[in-house]
C-alpha cells in the first residue's frame, strides 16, 4: 500500500481540541481501569493527541482502545499495548533507548514525553520517509530516526539503557542484547505464531540475563534487512 494523504500520519498541523483532550482523558481512565499503574505513562499518554498519527476521518476512533492499519501493511499499536510495554520498560528521563519498528512514530513520542532520549530504527523506507514529514515530530528533538535493519541495532551508539522491540520477533536478536548495557531493560514481543509472549529481559552487570513473561499480544512481524520499497 503506497502511502498517501489518507493514510499517512497528519503532514500538517491539526487542531487538538476540548474534544479531543476529553477523549484522551476518558481514553487514559480506561487504561487504568485495565491495570496500567504508571502515572507517568498515562499522563505521557494524555499529553499526546493519537489523532495526529492517523488521517482527520479517524478522529475520534483514535481514542479507541484499538490498532489501526498504517502504510506499509504495519499498524500504530492500541494504546493499552503501547502503555503495557511502556511501563515494563520503566523509562527514567535522559535515558538513552533503542527503539527497534518507528512505525507511526506514537510509541517513540510517548518514550520522549518521559523524558528519554530515543533513537528509533525503521526498516520501511515508506514509513521512514512519512515521518521526515510529519509536524508533530518537531515537538520532540530528542527522536532521533534511523532507516535500517532493526536486527542489526545502532552499534554505533551503543550501549542502551534500555531496548524496545515493537514488532513480533521469532527469537531475542543476539546483537540487540549485545548493545544493551548492564543493568538494562529489553522488553520484546516473542514468537513466531500469531501470538507472542511479552517478555522483558534484565541485563545482570555482569551480563547475566533474565527473563520474565507477562502474557500474549498479537504484533506485526519483525522482518530482516531494510525494503526500500
Amino acid at each position: 500500500m503506497k502511502i498517501s494523504e489518507s493514510t499517512a500520519p497528519a503532514m500538517q498541523t491539526k487542531e487538538d481540541d476540548y474534544r479531543h483532550k476529553k477523549l484522551r482523558r476518558d481514553l487514559v481512565n480506561s487504561l487504568r481501569e485495565k491495570g496500567i499503574t504508571d502515572d507517568r505513562v498515562l499522563n505521557a499518554l494524555d499529553t499526546i493527541p493519537r489523532h495526529f498519527f492517523l488521517d482527520t476521518a479517524f478522529e475520534r476512533q483514535a481514542y479507541e482502545d484499538r490498532a489501526f492499519p498504517i502504510a506499509s501493511g504495519q499498524t500504530i499499536s492500541q494504546p493499552y499495548t503501547v502503555a503495557f510495554q511502556t511501563q515494563l520498560l520503566q523509562v527514567q528521563k535522559f535515558e538513552k533507548v533503542l527503539e527497534v519498528g518507528t512505525g507511526s512514530t506514537y510509541q517513540s513520542c510517548v518514550l520522549a514525553a518521559l523524558g528519554a532520549v530515543v533513537l528509533s530504527v525503521e526498516r520501511q523506507r515508506e514509513l521512514y520517509d512519512a515521518a521526515s514529514r510529519f509536524f508533530f515530530l518537531k515537538r520532540y528533538p530528542a527522536i532521533k530516526r534511523f532507516y535500517g535493519d532493526g536486527y542489526a541495532g545502532l552499534p554505533s551508539y551503543a550501549p542502551f539503557d534500555k531496548v524496545l522491540i515493537t514488532a513480533g520477533a521469532p527469537f531475542v536478536p543476539p546483537m540487540l542484547l549485545e548493545q544493551l548495557k548492564p543493568g538494562g531493560i529489553m522488553v520484546a514481543p516473542i514468537g513466531e505464531e500469531s501470538l507472542q509472549r511479552m517478555t522483558r529481559i534484565k541485563k545482570g552487570e555482569d551480563g547475566s540475563l533474565k527473563e520474565e513473561d507477562f502474557g500474549t499480544f498479537s504484533f506485526v512481524p519483525m522482518l530482516e534487512g531494510k525494503n526500500n520499497r
